[in-house]
C-alpha cells in the first residue's frame, strides 16, 4: 500500500506558474503508475497528466497540453505537476494517484491510491 500526501497548491494570478508535489511513503515508489487529476467546485473529477511506472511515456489532458508537465525523482518518492501560464479555468483540487498497473493514463477507475488533494486558484 502507499500513502500520498500532495503540497504546493495556493493562489496565484494569471500567467503565473506553480509547482505540486506529491510524496509517496509505502512500498517502493517505481511500482507505480502516478496520475494527477483535479476537481473544480460543482464539476466533475477531471484527468490531468499522468505517466508510467517508469516515467519514461506521460499523457496529458488536451486542455492542459503544452502548459503543464509531470515528472517524478524515484529517489524521492515524489511525482511532480509543473503547471505554467496558468488560466482561472485551472482553479481546482489537485489530486495525485497510484496504480501499480505498469500505465492507466485517464482511466480514473484504475488508480488504487489517492491523496486527499491540494487547492490551486488562479485570480484573473
Amino acid at each position: 500500500q502507499v500513502q500520498l500526501v500532495e503540497s504546493g497548491g495556493r493562489l496565484v494570478q494569471a500567467g503565473g506558474s506553480l509547482r505540486l508535489s506529491c510524496a509517496a511513503s509505502g512500498r517502493t515508489f517505481n511500482n507505480y503508475a502516478m496520475g494527477w487529476f483535479r476537481q473544480a467546485p460543482g464539476k466533475e473529477r477531471e484527468f490531468v497528466a499522468a505517466d508510467t511506472r517508469s516515467g519514461g511515456v506521460t499523457i496529458y489532458a488536451d486542455s492542459v497540453k503544452g502548459r503543464f508537465t509531470i515528472s517524478r525523482d524515484n529517489a524521492k518518492n515524489t511525482v511532480y505537476l509543473q503547471m505554467n501560464n496558468l488560466k482561472p479555468e485551472d482553479t481546482a483540487v489537485y489530486s495525485c494517484a497510484a496504480t501499480e498497473k505498469f500505465y492507466a493514463g485517464n482511466a480514473e477507475g484504475s488508480y488504487n491510491y489517492w491523496g486527499q488533494g491540494t487547492q490551486v486558484t488562479v485570480s484573473s
